[in-house]
């Protein structure tokens, strides 16, 4: 029986390759190269059919938004629109796009809100109150967006932010200089600080100086200790102080506000606990208690 497998697996194996070197002996490269060659170039037409949907519908739209909402925008809510973009990573977004989303987004929802009132309700006061409520909404969704993702890129920069000083402390001690020891932590560590880290670093290379790239970082992060640590930096590289030094005050102090984050959020446990306690867990057991006193006392008073 043996045998008789190993002899199939052979005839198997030598049958896909001879099936292989006629395939590919067919398939010339000159006769496959000459065939791209003569296709027939594509229209206009058939090179804009093939981008995606949204490139195609949404993109236009969005555009002609943008140009409507700017009109009435703001312009220092406009300039404060780009920090707020580059704090929550979304820098290469255009703050005209971005209102053009907001104002998208309001009729959007607008839409959906009347319409959905309309069905409950079909009411056309409230259908109308539903369209203003709605497009208010809409308006204020890109915001709330924006906010939520420039929070969630600050915490995690907390989060990194004590490693990552760690291990250039390590880097710089063992001999490297900060900027290589920069480029280290960019290889070693991944997230928005590694990002932001290596950016400076890339702008150190094209030519701007150590302390405008590290202010650019504290421009972009709103982050209390990143900016305590890039003006300890500033400072040491202005007046001379040893480095590593530096580094190693700083990254003993984030240890110990992270070991304070950590007992106070330990503390404040308890609290949060006690809420869904109260709310939930109680009511029953009242319910569970109560309950057979309360129908025996109904009971007593009926047969009264």
């Amino acid at each position: 029986m043996e045998p008789l497998v190993f002899a199939g697996l052979m005839f198997f194996g030598v049958l896909v390759v001879f099936v292989s070197m006629v395939i590919g002996s067919q398939l010339d490269p000159v006769q496959a190269r000459l065939q791209q060659i003569a296709v027939r170039p594509r229209t206009l037409e058939e090179l804009e059919l093939q981008r995606p949907l949204s490139e195609r519908m949404l993109q236009p739209i969005i555009r002609g938004f943008s140009g409507l909402v700017g009109r009435f925008y703001p312009q220092n809510t406009v300039r404060s629109l780009s920090l707020r973009l580059k704090r929550a990573g979304m820098e290469t977004t255009s703050t005209e796009f971005f209102l053009g989303v907001k104002g998208f987004a309001s009729i959007v929802v607008g839409v959906l809100v009347s319409g959905l009132v309309n069905a409950i309700t079909g009411d056309p006061v409230q259908t109308l109150i539903g369209l203003i409520v709605g497009i208010i909404l809409g308006f204020l969704l890109p915001d709330f967006y924006l906010t939520s993702r420039a929070g969630g890129r600050a915490n995690s920069i907390i989060e990194q932010l004590p490693d990552a000083l760690d291990l250039l402390t390590i880097s710089v001690e063992a001999g490297l200089g900060f900027d290589a020891a920069l480029v280290k932590v960019t290889e070693k560590m991944k997230g928005a600080l590694s990002e932001e880290f290596k950016r400076a670093s890339g702008e150190q290379r094209v030519g701007k100086s150590r302390q405008e790239s590290l202010r650019g970082i504290s421009e972009r992060v709103d982050v209390k200790e990143l900016k305590n640590f890039i003006s300890a930096i500033i400072q040491a590289d202005q007046l001379g102080v040893s480095m590593s030094k530096v580094l190693r005050i700083q990254s003993e102090q984030l240890r110990q506000d992270r070991r304070q984050r950590a007992e106070e959020k330990a503390a404040r446990a308890p609290i949060l606990i006690m809420l869904p306690t109260v709310g939930c867990i109680f009511p029953s057991l009242f319910i569970v208690i109560l309950a057979p006193a309360a129908l025996s006392a109904l009971s007593s008073c009926g047969s009264f």
